[in-house]
Protein backbone atom coordinates (compact mmCIF):
# COMPACT_ATOMS: atom_id res chain seq x y z
CA UNK A 1 0.00 0.00 0.00
CA UNK A 2 1.41 3.38 -0.99
CA UNK A 3 1.94 5.53 2.08
CA UNK A 4 1.14 9.23 2.14
CA UNK A 5 2.96 11.41 4.68
CA UNK A 6 2.02 14.51 6.64
CA UNK A 7 3.30 16.74 9.48
CA UNK A 8 1.17 18.17 12.35
CA UNK A 9 0.86 21.94 12.87
CA UNK A 10 2.09 21.75 16.47
CA UNK A 11 4.83 19.38 17.55
CA UNK A 12 7.30 18.65 20.32
CA UNK A 13 10.70 20.07 19.24
CA UNK A 14 12.68 16.83 19.61
CA UNK A 15 10.73 15.13 16.81
CA UNK A 16 10.93 15.60 13.08
CA UNK A 17 10.03 13.79 9.90
CA UNK A 18 6.66 12.98 8.41
CA UNK A 19 3.88 10.85 9.84
CA UNK A 20 3.00 7.68 7.97
CA UNK A 21 -0.45 6.82 6.71
CA UNK A 22 -2.00 3.56 7.91
CA UNK A 23 -5.52 2.23 8.38
CA UNK A 24 -7.00 1.21 11.72
CA UNK A 25 -6.87 -2.47 10.70
CA UNK A 26 -3.06 -2.15 10.59
CA UNK A 27 -2.89 -0.79 14.14
CA UNK A 28 -5.62 -2.67 16.01
CA UNK A 29 -7.58 -5.86 16.32
CA UNK A 30 -11.27 -4.88 16.13
CA UNK A 31 -13.68 -6.98 18.20
CA UNK A 32 -17.48 -6.79 18.56
CA UNK A 33 -19.63 -7.50 21.60
CA UNK A 34 -22.75 -9.42 22.52
CA UNK A 35 -25.50 -9.97 25.07
CA UNK A 36 -26.16 -13.20 26.97
CA UNK A 37 -29.74 -14.51 27.13
CA UNK A 38 -31.51 -12.12 29.52
CA UNK A 39 -33.68 -14.91 30.92
CA UNK A 40 -30.78 -17.10 32.01
CA UNK A 41 -29.87 -16.25 35.61
CA UNK A 42 -26.68 -18.30 35.43
CA UNK A 43 -25.37 -15.88 32.74
CA UNK A 44 -25.54 -12.81 34.98
CA UNK A 45 -24.05 -11.32 38.19
CA UNK A 46 -20.65 -12.87 37.66
CA UNK A 47 -17.18 -11.30 37.90
CA UNK A 48 -16.82 -10.06 34.29
CA UNK A 49 -17.62 -6.37 33.67
CA UNK A 50 -20.13 -5.96 30.81
CA UNK A 51 -20.47 -2.45 29.38
CA UNK A 52 -23.28 -0.81 27.40
CA UNK A 53 -22.95 2.39 25.31
CA UNK A 54 -24.78 4.55 27.89
CA UNK A 55 -21.95 3.90 30.35
CA UNK A 56 -19.28 5.43 28.12
CA UNK A 57 -19.44 8.88 29.68
CA UNK A 58 -15.86 9.17 30.94
CA UNK A 59 -12.42 8.76 29.36
CA UNK A 60 -11.69 5.74 31.55
CA UNK A 61 -14.10 3.08 32.83
CA UNK A 62 -13.59 0.34 35.38
CA UNK A 63 -16.95 -0.75 36.76
CA UNK A 64 -20.07 -1.53 34.73
CA UNK A 65 -23.67 -1.50 35.87
CA UNK A 66 -24.03 -5.21 35.12
CA UNK A 67 -21.68 -8.19 35.13
CA UNK A 68 -21.78 -11.57 33.41
CA UNK A 69 -20.45 -15.01 34.25
CA UNK A 70 -17.92 -17.06 32.29
CA UNK A 71 -20.85 -19.17 31.09
CA UNK A 72 -22.64 -16.02 29.90
CA UNK A 73 -19.53 -15.01 28.00
CA UNK A 74 -19.21 -18.46 26.45
CA UNK A 75 -22.89 -18.66 25.44
CA UNK A 76 -23.02 -15.24 23.73
CA UNK A 77 -21.19 -13.34 21.01
CA UNK A 78 -19.52 -11.18 23.65
CA UNK A 79 -15.72 -11.28 23.68
CA UNK A 80 -13.23 -11.06 26.54
CA UNK A 81 -11.24 -7.80 26.30
CA UNK A 82 -7.92 -7.14 28.06
CA UNK A 83 -7.09 -4.12 30.21
CA UNK A 84 -6.26 -1.10 28.02
CA UNK A 85 -8.78 -1.96 25.28
CA UNK A 86 -10.38 1.04 23.58
CA UNK A 87 -14.15 0.64 23.95
CA UNK A 88 -15.69 2.27 20.86
CA UNK A 89 -19.46 2.69 20.53
CA UNK A 90 -20.65 1.66 17.07
CA UNK A 91 -24.42 2.25 17.43
CA UNK A 92 -26.57 5.23 18.51
CA UNK A 93 -23.85 7.37 20.16
CA UNK A 94 -21.31 6.42 17.51
CA UNK A 95 -17.65 7.21 18.13
CA UNK A 96 -17.74 7.59 21.92
CA UNK A 97 -14.61 6.04 23.42
CA UNK A 98 -13.19 5.00 26.78
CA UNK A 99 -10.16 3.06 27.95
CA UNK A 100 -10.99 -0.11 29.90
CA UNK A 101 -9.03 -0.02 33.15
CA UNK A 102 -9.79 -3.68 33.81
CA UNK A 103 -10.53 -6.82 31.83
CA UNK A 104 -14.11 -6.66 30.55
CA UNK A 105 -16.57 -7.31 27.76
CA UNK A 106 -19.34 -5.30 26.04
CA UNK A 107 -22.73 -5.67 24.42
CA UNK A 108 -23.24 -5.53 20.66
CA UNK A 109 -23.24 -1.71 20.60
CA UNK A 110 -19.44 -1.71 20.44
CA UNK A 111 -16.57 -2.45 18.12
CA UNK A 112 -13.65 -2.39 20.53
CA UNK A 113 -10.00 -1.90 19.57
CA UNK A 114 -7.11 -3.90 20.99
CA UNK A 115 -4.05 -1.89 19.91
CA UNK A 116 -1.07 -3.78 18.50
CA UNK A 117 2.21 -3.60 20.47
CA UNK A 118 3.87 -1.41 17.84
CA UNK A 119 1.45 1.41 18.66
CA UNK A 120 0.41 3.33 21.79
CA UNK A 121 -3.20 2.74 22.79
CA UNK A 122 -3.58 6.19 24.38
CA UNK A 123 -2.35 7.83 21.19
CA UNK A 124 -4.93 5.89 19.15
CA UNK A 125 -7.57 6.68 21.78
CA UNK A 126 -6.96 10.44 21.57
CA UNK A 127 -6.78 10.30 17.77
CA UNK A 128 -10.26 8.71 17.71
CA UNK A 129 -11.61 11.42 20.02
CA UNK A 130 -10.24 14.06 17.66
CA UNK A 131 -11.71 12.32 14.60
CA UNK A 132 -15.09 11.14 15.90
CA UNK A 133 -16.89 12.74 12.92
CA UNK A 134 -15.18 10.27 10.59
CA UNK A 135 -16.86 7.36 12.39
CA UNK A 136 -20.26 9.06 12.38
CA UNK A 137 -19.90 9.94 8.69
CA UNK A 138 -19.29 6.32 7.71
CA UNK A 139 -22.26 4.92 9.65
CA UNK A 140 -25.35 3.66 7.81
CA UNK A 141 -28.50 1.61 8.36
CA UNK A 142 -32.25 1.72 7.75
CA UNK A 143 -33.48 0.85 11.28
CA UNK A 144 -30.66 2.53 13.22
CA UNK A 145 -27.28 4.00 12.35
CA UNK A 146 -24.30 1.73 12.87
CA UNK A 147 -20.70 1.60 11.75
CA UNK A 148 -19.44 -1.89 10.92
CA UNK A 149 -16.20 -3.58 11.92
CA UNK A 150 -14.99 -3.59 8.32
CA UNK A 151 -15.76 0.09 7.85
CA UNK A 152 -13.89 1.02 11.04
CA UNK A 153 -10.90 -1.00 9.85
CA UNK A 154 -10.69 1.00 6.60
CA UNK A 155 -10.46 4.41 8.31
CA UNK A 156 -7.08 6.04 7.51
CA UNK A 157 -4.84 7.23 10.36
CA UNK A 158 -1.51 9.08 10.27
CA UNK A 159 0.96 7.88 12.90
CA UNK A 160 4.41 9.07 14.06
CA UNK A 161 7.18 6.98 15.60
CA UNK A 162 6.39 5.16 18.85
CA UNK A 163 8.38 7.62 21.06
CA UNK A 164 6.40 10.54 19.63
CA UNK A 165 3.14 8.63 20.10
CA UNK A 166 4.08 8.08 23.75
CA UNK A 167 4.99 11.74 24.27
CA UNK A 168 1.68 12.93 22.79
CA UNK A 169 -0.28 10.35 24.79
CA UNK A 170 1.43 11.38 28.05
CA UNK A 171 0.75 15.05 27.32
CA UNK A 172 -2.98 14.52 26.80
CA UNK A 173 -3.18 12.14 29.76
CA UNK A 174 -1.82 14.95 31.97
CA UNK A 175 -4.48 17.31 30.61
CA UNK A 176 -7.18 14.68 31.20
CA UNK A 177 -5.99 14.26 34.80
CA UNK A 178 -6.26 18.02 35.37
CA UNK A 179 -9.77 18.10 33.90
CA UNK A 180 -10.71 15.05 35.98
CA UNK A 181 -9.46 16.79 39.13
CA UNK A 182 -11.58 19.85 38.33
CA UNK A 183 -14.63 17.65 37.73
CA UNK A 184 -14.04 15.87 41.04
CA UNK A 185 -13.71 19.24 42.78
CA UNK A 186 -17.01 20.38 41.29
CA UNK A 187 -18.73 17.14 42.32
CA UNK A 188 -17.44 17.47 45.90
CA UNK A 189 -18.63 21.08 46.08
CA UNK A 190 -22.07 20.06 44.81
CA UNK A 191 -22.26 17.20 47.31
CA UNK A 192 -21.18 19.53 50.12
CA UNK A 193 -23.80 22.08 49.17
CA UNK A 194 -26.52 19.43 48.97
CA UNK A 195 -25.63 18.12 52.42
CA UNK A 196 -25.42 21.52 54.05
CA UNK A 197 -28.73 22.61 52.47
CA UNK A 198 -30.48 19.62 54.03
CA UNK A 199 -29.13 20.61 57.45
CA UNK A 200 -29.97 24.31 57.01
CA UNK A 201 -33.55 23.83 55.84
CA UNK A 202 -34.22 21.19 58.51
CA UNK A 203 -32.79 23.72 61.04
CA UNK A 204 -30.10 21.31 62.14
CA UNK A 205 -27.74 24.20 61.34
CA UNK A 206 -28.77 27.68 62.51
CA UNK A 207 -27.09 31.02 61.90
CA UNK A 208 -26.60 33.79 64.45
CA UNK A 209 -26.82 37.55 63.98
CA UNK A 210 -23.78 39.86 63.84
CA UNK A 211 -23.83 40.14 67.64
CA UNK A 212 -23.78 36.39 68.12
CA UNK A 213 -27.41 36.26 69.19
CA UNK A 214 -29.97 33.65 68.14
CA UNK A 215 -32.39 34.56 65.38
CA UNK A 216 -36.15 34.17 66.02
CA UNK A 217 -37.88 30.83 65.44
CA UNK A 218 -38.84 29.98 61.89
CA UNK A 219 -42.50 30.59 61.05
CA UNK A 220 -44.77 28.47 58.91
CA UNK A 221 -46.22 30.53 56.05
CA UNK A 222 -48.59 29.67 53.25
CA UNK A 223 -47.30 30.55 49.82
CA UNK A 224 -50.34 32.83 49.41
CA UNK A 225 -49.21 34.88 52.44
CA UNK A 226 -45.82 35.79 51.03
CA UNK A 227 -46.43 35.84 47.28
CA UNK A 228 -48.92 36.96 44.64
CA UNK A 229 -49.86 35.13 41.49
CA UNK A 230 -48.82 36.65 38.14
CA UNK A 231 -51.58 36.40 35.55
CA UNK A 232 -51.01 39.51 33.43
CA UNK A 233 -51.21 38.66 29.75
CA UNK A 234 -48.71 39.77 27.14
CA UNK A 235 -50.38 42.99 26.04
CA UNK A 236 -47.11 44.68 25.12
CA UNK A 237 -46.16 42.31 22.29
CA UNK A 238 -43.14 40.85 24.08
CA UNK A 239 -41.50 38.14 21.94
CA UNK A 240 -38.96 36.85 24.49
CA UNK A 241 -40.47 33.38 24.98
CA UNK A 242 -38.90 31.66 27.98
CA UNK A 243 -38.31 28.01 28.73
CA UNK A 244 -37.00 26.24 31.83
CA UNK A 245 -33.44 24.90 31.84
CA UNK A 246 -32.27 22.83 34.82
CA UNK A 247 -28.84 24.48 34.67
CA UNK A 248 -29.63 28.04 33.62
CA UNK A 249 -33.16 28.61 34.95
CA UNK A 250 -35.54 30.65 32.82
CA UNK A 251 -33.87 31.19 29.45
CA UNK A 252 -34.96 32.47 26.06
CA UNK A 253 -36.06 29.73 23.67
CA UNK A 254 -34.03 31.44 20.95
CA UNK A 255 -30.91 31.26 23.14
CA UNK A 256 -31.60 27.69 24.28
CA UNK A 257 -32.95 26.01 21.13
CA UNK A 258 -31.76 28.51 18.48
CA UNK A 259 -35.42 28.75 17.51
CA UNK A 260 -38.82 29.47 19.03
CA UNK A 261 -41.15 26.53 19.62
CA UNK A 262 -43.98 28.72 20.90
CA UNK A 263 -47.30 29.60 19.27
CA UNK A 264 -47.35 32.33 16.63
CA UNK A 265 -49.76 34.41 18.72
CA UNK A 266 -48.11 35.28 22.05
CA UNK A 267 -50.81 37.62 23.33
CA UNK A 268 -52.28 34.91 25.56
CA UNK A 269 -48.97 34.14 27.27
CA UNK A 270 -48.19 35.33 30.79
CA UNK A 271 -45.94 38.39 30.96
CA UNK A 272 -43.14 38.09 33.53
CA UNK A 273 -40.86 40.68 35.06
CA UNK A 274 -37.38 40.20 36.45
CA UNK A 275 -37.33 38.22 39.75
CA UNK A 276 -40.74 36.64 39.15
CA UNK A 277 -40.88 32.89 39.81
CA UNK A 278 -42.33 30.14 37.65
CA UNK A 279 -43.43 26.65 38.64
CA UNK A 280 -43.43 24.05 35.87
CA UNK A 281 -45.81 21.20 36.70
CA UNK A 282 -43.96 18.85 34.34
CA UNK A 283 -41.69 16.44 36.17
CA UNK A 284 -38.27 15.63 34.76
CA UNK A 285 -34.88 14.23 35.74
CA UNK A 286 -33.81 15.88 38.99
CA UNK A 287 -37.25 17.46 39.44
CA UNK A 288 -39.73 14.70 40.40
CA UNK A 289 -42.27 17.25 41.62
CA UNK A 290 -41.67 19.86 38.93
CA UNK A 291 -39.20 22.75 38.81
CA UNK A 292 -39.23 26.23 40.36
CA UNK A 293 -37.17 28.86 38.56
CA UNK A 294 -36.59 32.59 38.99
CA UNK A 295 -36.34 35.06 36.10
CA UNK A 296 -32.84 36.49 36.45
CA UNK A 297 -31.40 36.92 32.95
CA UNK A 298 -33.95 39.31 31.40
CA UNK A 299 -36.10 42.28 32.45
CA UNK A 300 -39.17 40.86 30.66
CA UNK A 301 -40.31 37.60 29.16
CA UNK A 302 -43.39 35.51 28.39
CA UNK A 303 -44.30 31.93 29.28
CA UNK A 304 -47.08 29.49 28.50
CA UNK A 305 -50.15 29.59 30.72
CA UNK A 306 -49.37 25.97 31.65
CA UNK A 307 -46.92 27.45 34.15
CA UNK A 308 -47.89 28.87 37.56
CA UNK A 309 -46.27 32.29 37.88
CA UNK A 310 -45.86 34.30 41.07
CA UNK A 311 -43.85 37.06 42.75
CA UNK A 312 -42.74 37.40 46.39
CA UNK A 313 -43.26 40.33 48.74
CA UNK A 314 -40.65 42.37 50.60
CA UNK A 315 -40.57 40.04 53.62
CA UNK A 316 -38.55 37.50 51.66
CA UNK A 317 -35.02 37.30 50.36
CA UNK A 318 -35.37 36.11 46.77
CA UNK A 319 -32.02 34.30 46.78
CA UNK A 320 -33.10 32.42 49.91
CA UNK A 321 -36.40 31.41 48.27
CA UNK A 322 -34.55 30.32 45.14
CA UNK A 323 -32.19 28.13 47.18
CA UNK A 324 -35.11 26.75 49.19
CA UNK A 325 -36.92 25.59 46.06
CA UNK A 326 -33.73 24.27 44.47
CA UNK A 327 -33.04 22.16 47.57
CA UNK A 328 -36.20 20.15 46.85
CA UNK A 329 -37.53 20.96 50.32
CA UNK A 330 -40.87 22.04 48.87
CA UNK A 331 -41.35 18.71 47.08
CA UNK A 332 -43.08 17.17 50.09
CA UNK A 333 -45.70 19.95 49.95
CA UNK A 334 -46.24 19.44 46.22
CA UNK A 335 -46.47 15.68 46.70
CA UNK A 336 -49.13 16.22 49.35
CA UNK A 337 -51.44 18.10 46.96
CA UNK A 338 -50.72 16.18 43.75
CA UNK A 339 -53.75 14.01 43.03
CA UNK A 340 -53.24 10.27 43.15
CA UNK A 341 -52.69 8.82 39.69
CA UNK A 342 -52.59 12.32 38.24
CA UNK A 343 -49.33 12.02 36.35
CA UNK A 344 -50.44 12.25 32.75
CA UNK A 345 -47.97 12.74 29.91
CA UNK A 346 -45.37 14.08 32.35
CA UNK A 347 -47.71 16.73 33.82
CA UNK A 348 -48.63 16.85 37.51
CA UNK A 349 -52.31 17.59 38.13
CA UNK A 350 -52.07 20.37 40.72
CA UNK A 351 -54.74 22.99 41.29
CA UNK A 352 -53.64 26.63 41.51
CA UNK A 353 -55.53 27.12 44.80
CA UNK A 354 -53.92 24.06 46.34
CA UNK A 355 -50.53 25.23 45.10
CA UNK A 356 -50.77 28.56 46.91
CA UNK A 357 -51.95 26.79 50.07
CA UNK A 358 -48.66 24.90 50.31
CA UNK A 359 -46.51 25.94 53.28
CA UNK A 360 -42.95 27.13 53.72
CA UNK A 361 -40.97 27.30 56.97
CA UNK A 362 -39.54 30.79 56.81
CA UNK A 363 -36.79 32.30 59.00
CA UNK A 364 -36.59 36.01 59.73
CA UNK A 365 -35.43 38.20 56.86
CA UNK A 366 -31.94 38.77 58.35
CA UNK A 367 -31.43 35.01 58.74
CA UNK A 368 -32.74 34.42 55.22
CA UNK A 369 -30.08 36.84 53.99
CA UNK A 370 -27.33 35.06 55.96
CA UNK A 371 -28.37 31.69 54.53
CA UNK A 372 -28.65 33.05 50.98
CA UNK A 373 -25.19 34.65 51.13
CA UNK A 374 -23.63 31.44 52.49
CA UNK A 375 -25.14 29.20 49.80
CA UNK A 376 -24.48 31.75 47.05
CA UNK A 377 -20.78 31.75 47.99
CA UNK A 378 -20.70 27.98 47.37
CA UNK A 379 -22.46 28.52 44.03
CA UNK A 380 -19.74 31.00 43.03
CA UNK A 381 -17.10 28.32 43.65
CA UNK A 382 -19.09 25.71 41.71
CA UNK A 383 -19.61 28.06 38.76
CA UNK A 384 -15.94 29.10 38.78
CA UNK A 385 -14.87 25.45 38.70
CA UNK A 386 -17.29 24.74 35.84
CA UNK A 387 -15.78 27.60 33.84
CA UNK A 388 -12.30 26.19 34.50
CA UNK A 389 -13.48 22.80 33.17
CA UNK A 390 -14.97 24.35 30.05
CA UNK A 391 -11.86 26.45 29.42
CA UNK A 392 -9.59 23.41 29.82
CA UNK A 393 -11.74 21.31 27.47
CA UNK A 394 -11.71 24.02 24.79
CA UNK A 395 -7.92 24.37 25.16
CA UNK A 396 -7.50 20.60 24.85
CA UNK A 397 -9.71 20.44 21.77
CA UNK A 398 -7.67 23.16 20.08
CA UNK A 399 -4.42 21.35 20.87
CA UNK A 400 -5.76 18.06 19.51
CA UNK A 401 -6.68 19.68 16.23
CA UNK A 402 -3.11 20.96 15.86
CA UNK A 403 -1.18 17.97 17.22
CA UNK A 404 -2.85 15.24 15.15
CA UNK A 405 -2.71 14.88 11.37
Amino acid sequence: MEKQKKIPQLRFPEFEGEWEKNILNDTCTIIGGGTPNSGKEEFWNGHIQWFTPTEIKMDYVSKSERTITELGLKKSSANFLPKGTILLTSRATIGEVAIALNECTTNQGFQSLIVNKLYNNLFIFNWIKNNRYEFVRRANGSTFLEISKSEIGKIPIYIPTLPEQQKIASFFTAIDQKISQLKSKKTLLEQYKKGVMQKIFSQEIRFKDDNGQEFPKWEKKKLSEISDRRTAKNNEGNENVLTISAQYGLVSQLDFFNKSVAANDLSGYYLLRKDDFVYNRSYSAGYPMGAFKRLKLYDRGVVSTLYICFTFNSDTNLSFIEQYFESGRHNREIERIAQEGARNHGLLNIGVGDFFNTEILLPSLPEQTKIANFLSAIDVKINHTQKQIEKAEVWKKGLMQQMFV
